[in-house]
């Protein structure tokens, strides 16, 4: 028998980042039953190769996920055979990272007898800010909004009527936005992950000093382009003394030019959906300059803004363990097979009654 009000463990390994959650679903405010979670960060491990390297990524989540589920049972006080469900991104992702985290879920619901969830990614993102109390005078979350989902692997923009049906309004011809990001701090020289490092030293740029394009703002449509971008600013930096001010000024001039093109982009996705809510989650959505600039629009034109707090923002279990739990509570969940997905369209999944 499925108990909806048992806790539900989420675990997420579709990249470099081991997450695992417990939560227990409040119908009423469905973020707020956040017993524990536990993240690992791999970023040490693939500093010296300048990305991630599946192979080793997936290693690690075998080295690293057990001992997280443990570290999350205690620090919530709940045993193993109290748990109702468990949850796990199975995709889209890294194939072989993907496995370890399916494996592991699988195996622990095989032997509880209770459910397994698949979780998609990028409806844990999108699900995110509902972890969060609302901002002072801000109505609660609740469809039908866009939420801009920008991470290094993804940049989209997605209409949401209800949960579990999405529109994918716009997408990226090439590069997502974090990626840009990444890859532009590395010919500038800085280290890995670049795209903390250039927002943090833009903090120091001048604004007037370098102005790139806004790539794909000048013609209709939501699709996105960030590669033209990126090569605006390789020339800029050849063509500079390449000084430390230098760096600054021109990681301001790129911070500023995806930020404002985001911004624009989601004020017409708004306009053409006639929604007044805005979700913004993903890596990027940690980008202080982008939360500002979408929350000053807000106030501006009259939309509500809504984020994730930034430990939620980059991949963990939390936002897995919600999605899984709001599935589970619809009766949704799957058989026993192992099965993953590297590749899962956002707009096939089942809507939630």
């Amino acid at each position: 028998m499925i108990d909806s009000k048992a806790p539900v463990l989420g675990i997420e390994s579709s990249c470099d980042e081991t997450g695992v959650a417990l939560l227990r679903l409040d119908p009423s405010a469905p973020g707020r039953g956040l017993l524990a979670h536990a993240l690992y960060s791999q970023v040490s491990l693939h500093a010296e190769y300048g990305g991630v390297v599946p192979e080793l990524a997936s290693r690690d989540h075998v080295r690293k996920l057990l001992p997280l589920v443990r570290q999350t049972l205690a620090d919530a006080g709940v045993g193993v055979r109290e748990l109702g469900a468990v949850a796990y991104t199975a995709g889209p992702g890294l194939v072989g990272a993907l496995l370890v985290g399916a494996a592991a879920a699988r195996a622990l619901a095989w032997a509880l007898e209770v459910p397994a969830i698949e979780v998609h990614h990028m409806e844990g993102h999108l699900l995110a800010p509902l972890l969060e109390e609302p901002a002072l005078g801000t109505k609660p979350l609740a469809p039908p909004f866009v939420a801009l989902l920008v991470s290094g692997g993804h940049s989209l923009l997605v209409g949401v009527e209800r949960v579990g049906s999405y529109v994918i309004l716009g997408d990226t011809l090439d590069d997502a936005a974090g990626e840009a990001f990444d890859k532009t701090a590395k010919l500038m020289g800085l280290p890995y992950p670049g795209g903390p490092a250039l927002a943090k030293i833009a903090e120091s740029g001048s604004p007037d000093a370098f102005r790139f394009s806004r790539p794909m703002t000048d013609r209709p449509g939501l699709d996105m382009s960030f590669s033209g971008l990126k090569t605006q600013v390789l020339l800029a930096w050849r063509g500079s003394d390449q000084s430390a001010q230098t760096r600054a000024d021109i990681a301001r001039g790129f911070e500023e030019a995806i930020v404002e093109t985001l911004a624009i982009k989601c004020r017409r996705a708004l306009a053409q959906t006639g929604y007044q809510r805005l979700v913004v989650s993903g890596g990027v959505g940690a980008n202080q300059r982008l939360r500002a600039q979408l929350a000053e629009a807000g106030q501006r034109e009259g939309f509500s803004t809504y984020f994730p707090r930034l430990q939620f923002c980059t991949d963990n279990g939390a936002m897995i363990a919600l999605a899984g739990s709001i599935r589970l509570a619809a009766g949704q969940h799957t058989g026993p097979e192992i099965r993953v997905r590297p590749r899962w369209n956002l707009e096939a999944l089942p809507e939630v009654a």
